[in-house]
């Protein structure tokens, strides 16, 4: 059995109540967590959400200490108060040598033990509103987060969202965000009991400060494939990086806007560079999924813009395809093909919503697999899906799982699941979101799905009688 990465990933817990179409829900992250269920149930909705929240929280950090430096010297360069650049400067100093101290020394650090005044700051943090308001509205192209309140028809007054993030059972920080009509208010707090040691590197964002980048690791980024993402991706050339960053929602916009999981999915197109070093392990995955799924490699070449163009291969032949005139299931999945090559890494999240479209079922099985190698090389992958050939799948991933934790090995895939690292959960209209639990007969097919066979199978078994009963009349006749 190979290997799982081990990248020490938090325990994220997200319960909602009144949100959009979910009436509830309370879900935990999983290494390989799937949504299943009928269209405008929610799946949608709730993986937007987990890309909002993984933004708002630098990926679900214990604190995010970096991206606090980051927001506090920008904020010094636009404040003209002396004392506002005084108040700025002291809570800079704090945060600067906090970080210098846990990485230099190696000492632990209690989160009670920390000056005062950045204490407070990261409890303010937070709970702000508007932080949180802000990046809600930007991932669901909304001008008030009020307007996620349940529209089902039925009549709810407030909408929660609470988010937990834990570790080895110990609880990080949490928050309890209530909307209404007229107002959003955030409760939340920070365990006083909470260690910053250096084993927390990882889990800390680096990138916003050139003066501690080259002490730390990567910090988790986030990426999301959206629907019809064929579609969009033979669109990209209208499109230059730099509107990107207009295409999402601002206070005062005017113009029609994308939602963020697009705006953001689009403008790692345009930066996409060729010759960037990736992580060994899931550009191997990538070269499978361009060998077993496409019978082709993609390529990128940058105009003399610099903007990259994206090509198909087919096996066999010298001739490029630029990617408008491949066929869906090519355009569907080459940006997982470009993403897993030149910008995902162990630790990072990946969204996908119906990986399996455009797919023969033979490939759609074979997708489960890709996801599965994706997990075992420490990727936390979040999908939505209708496909019952892919539930099948991972149900036979998990009980080659359990094969091998008896000893036994399985020829027939190289790769497995473990039943911990999986969670599906059902959404379903006006009702409580639920989890589906593994069993070794039904595997992680929801029972609806089982219902839709049987009838099938019924129905089609009817008409072979009544059509067999008709040819005997005739033939008595």
């Amino acid at each position: 059995m190979s290997e799982v990465k081990d990248i020490h990933q938090p325990k994220v817990e997200i319960s909602v109540k009144n949100f959009g179409p979910i009436a509830e829900a309370d879900i935990d992250l999983r290494p390989l967590t799937v949504f299943v269920g009928p269209s405008n149930t929610g799946k949608t909705y709730f993986v937007t959400l987990v890309y909002a929240l993984h933004g708002i929280s630098e990926g679900f950090a214990p604190l995010p200490l970096f991206s606090v430096l980051y927001q506090l010297r920008n904020r010094y360069f636009l404040s003209v108060s002396a004392e506002e650049k005084k108040a700025i400067h002291e809570l800079d100093n704090a945060t600067t040598e906090l970080l210098k101290k846990i990485i230099s020394s190696r000492s632990p650090v209690k989160f009670s033990d920390i000056p005062q005044v950045l204490s407070d700051y990261l409890q303010s943090n937070l709970t702000n509103p508007k932080i949180i308001g802000g990046e809600l509205n930007r991932c669901f192209d909304l001008k008030s987060v009020s307007d996620l309140i349940q529209f089902t028809g039925t009549t709810h007054c407030e909408m929660q969202v609470f988010l937990k993030v834990s570790r080895k059972d110990q609880e990080w920080w949490n928050f309890n965000m209530i909307t209404t009509k007229s107002d959003l208010g955030v409760e939340g707090a920070i365990n006083t009991d909470l260690v910053l040691a250096s084993e927390n590197e990882s889990l800390w964002n680096p990138t916003y400060s050139d003066e501690f980048a080259d002490d730390t690791l990567n910090g988790r980024n986030r990426y999301y494939l959206p629907a019809a993402r064929s579609g969009i991706l033979q669109s990209h050339r209208v499109m230059a990086s730099s509107l990107m960053e207009r295409a999402a929602r601002s206070d005062n916009s005017r113009i029609p806007t994308l939602s963020a999981v697009v705006a953001d999915f689009m403008k790692h197109l345009p930066l996409y560079e060729a010759d960037r070093e990736s992580n060994n392990e899931l550009s191997t995955i990538a070269n499978v999924l361009e060998s077993e799924l496409l019978a082709g490699k993609i390529s990128a070449k940058p105009l003399l813009s610099g903007y990259p163009e994206f090509f198909y291969q087919p096996h066999g032949t010298k001739k490029e395809i630029h990617l408008d005139r491949t066929s869906s299931m090519v355009s569907e999945l080459a940006p997982l093909v470009l993403f897993l090559r030149g910008l995902i890494q162990p630790g990072d999240t990946l969204i996908i919503e119906e990986p399996e479209a455009h797919l023969h079922p033979g490939a759609q099985a074979d997708m489960a697999v890709i996801l599965a190698r994706l997990v075992r090389a420490g990727v936390r992958v979040i999908i939505t899906t209708h496909s019952d050939w892919m539930l099948q799948e991972i149900g036979n991933l998990i009980r080659i799982g359990e094969l091998e934790e008896i000893g036994e090995k399985v020829s027939e895939l190289p790769i497995s699941l473990q039943k911990e690292q999986v969670g599906v959960w059902h959404f379903q209209k006006n009702g409580k979101v639920e989890e589906i639990s593994y069993d070794r007969i039904n595997g992680v097919e929801p029972m609806e799905y089982l219902d839709v066979a049987e009838d099938l199978y019924n129905r089609s078994a009817r008409l072979q009688n009544r059509l067999e009963e008709m040819k005997g009349g005739s033939e008595r006749e």
